[in-house]
Parts: structure tokens; sequence; C-alpha cells
């Protein structure tokens, strides 16, 4: 089974970037604060930092509404995404569990926390980029399943 993209793909990964980059950059010049999206999320779900939770109500409902909107305009992207549901939970579930243990996600660590020159970041980005290619490579070449 070969890997293969559809040309503009790398057109919606650099647009994506371009936003994620651009809404850290906007909260903290204009609120001081550190983007990162499951701190966000977490402290929403948990209530901590109730003083800000319009804010943070906000960002999430952007969060959500702008793929949505996007698929609105655009349509569905083609995705090779699996159809099992249960599978999809299990991972979901795993990637939460990773950025509570890891005190930050992809764009509070390898976003933000790089950009700060974060040794914690640092180290937190090289491991899970780490653990996403060893997965992905079991799960490629010795389970058969991508």
């Amino acid at each position: 089974m070969s890997l293969t993209a559809i040309p503009q793909d790398w057109l919606f990964g650099l647009a994506g970037g371009l936003m994620i980059g651009l809404a850290a950059a906007v909260l903290l010049l204009f609120n001081g604060r550190i983007l990162g999206a499951s701190g966000i999320l977490g402290s929403t779900l948990d209530g901590a930092g109730q003083g800000t939770s319009d804010e943070r109500l906000t960002f999430l409902g952007g969060l959500i509404g702008a793929p949505a909107l996007a698929v609105a305009l655009l349509g569905a992207p083609q995705t090779h995404v699996s159809g099992d549901v249960p599978l999809l939970i299990i991972a979901g579930l795993l990637v939460g569990f990773g950025t509570r243990l890891a005190n930050g996600c992809t764009s509070g660590h390898g976003v933000c926390g790089m950009s700060r020159f974060s040794i914690r970041s640092i180290a937190a980005t090289v491991v899970y980029l780490a653990a996403g290619m060893i997965a992905f490579y079991l799960a490629r070449h010795i389970l058969g399943a991508i």
C-alpha cells in the first residue's frame, strides 16, 4: 500500500499551521496567555480559571466552529481515518491522557513552548514525535493496519 497525497494537501497543512501560529501570537499579544488547546479545554472542564471562562469558551467554539465552517463551505476532505468508532474513542482518550501527562499538547509545547526555547517543551515535542513515528512504523510494518 503506497502513501499518496492529493497535490493540494500540503496547502491545507500550511494554512492550518499558519492559523495555529497566528492564533498563538494573537492570544499572547492581546491577552498575555500562552496557547495550549488541551490546557484550555482541561481548565474549562474542571472549572479552573473561572475568571477567563468566557474567553476559553470562545476559543473552544472557534476551535470547533472553524473546521465546521470550512466543511460547510468547501466540503469534507477525503481521509483515510478508520470507521471503527470504538478505536477512535480509545485513540482520543489516549491522546487526552498523554497531553495531561505531558502538561501540554502540540500547540502548547510544539508551537508556543519551542518558540520560547523551553527545554521542557523541546523534550516533550521530541518524545511525542518519536512516539508517533514508532506507532506509525508498528501499525504499518508490523500490524499491516495502514
